[in-house]
C-alpha cells in the first residue's frame, strides 16, 4: 500500500514542500548515478578516449552538491500566509 499524504498536496504546505524538494534531489542521485556509471562503464569497457568524461562527471557532482546545499541549508521549509482573495 502506498504511502498517502493527510492533506491536499499543495507547494504552501512546508512539510510537501520539503519532501518534494527531497524526492527531487533523490530522482537528480538516481539519474547522475546511472548515466555516469554507464558512461565510465562504456569508457572503460571500449577503451574510449573520452577525455571530456571527467569534466562532465566533476561539473555534474558539482551541481548535485549544490543541490544538496540548497535544499539542506538554503530553501526555507516555514509555513507561507495565505493569500488574500
Amino acid at each position: 500500500m502506498p504511502p498517502r499524504w493527510p492533506r491536499i498536496p499543495t507547494r504552501q504546505d512546508a512539510d510537501f514542500r520539503k519532501l518534494d524538494d527531497r524526492m527531487n534531489f533523490a530522482v537528480h542521485v538516481a539519474v547522475f548515478a546511472a548515466i555516469n556509471s554507464g558512461m565510465w562503464f562504456f569508457h572503460n569497457f571500449l577503451k574510449t578516449d573520452w577525455e571530456w568524461l571527467p569534466v562532465v562527471t566533476l561539473a555534474w557532482l558539482v551541481v548535485l552538491l549544490a543541490h544538496l546545499l540548497y535544499i539542506g541549508v538554503i530553501a526555507d521549509y516555514s509555513e507561507t500566509p495565505r493569500k488574500s482573495t
